[in-house]
């Protein structure tokens, strides 16, 4: 099992959306205003959806690393902290996901 974690990736994404545009893919994404990554993000979740319906684990595996690498990309040009993300998923699994769900608010 690896020891990378997703707050590593979080730490590499953000100190790369600090760096040049020019020298960095993430900071690019980010220079281009929150509607490029969410689109890349949306696109990546959508092949990470078809690997799966087609029961490509490999490819299944390399769309999941896109989609969780372009939600930190989302995540750090909104300003929204991982830990904030967490924090929520934490207390979600205080209850029972079907309870849980039944609980949120609707907008």
């Amino acid at each position: 099992m690896t020891r990378f974690s997703l707050a590593d990736l979080d730490r590499i994404v953000r100190t790369r959306a600090a760096a040049s545009p020019e020298e960095s893919y993430t900071a690019k994404l980010i220079a281009a205003g929150p509607g490029k990554p969410a689109k890349k993000l949306g696109e990546e979740a959508v092949e990470a959806a078809i690997a799966a319906v087609q029961g490509d684990r490999a490819g299944l595996v390399s769309e999941a690393a896109d989609v969780l690498y372009h939600l930190l990309v989302v995540l750090a040009g909104s300003g929204v902290a991982l830990e904030d993300v967490m924090a929520e998923l934490e207390r979600r699994t205080a209850q029972g996901g079907l309870a849980e769900k039944a609980g949120r608010r609707k907008p």
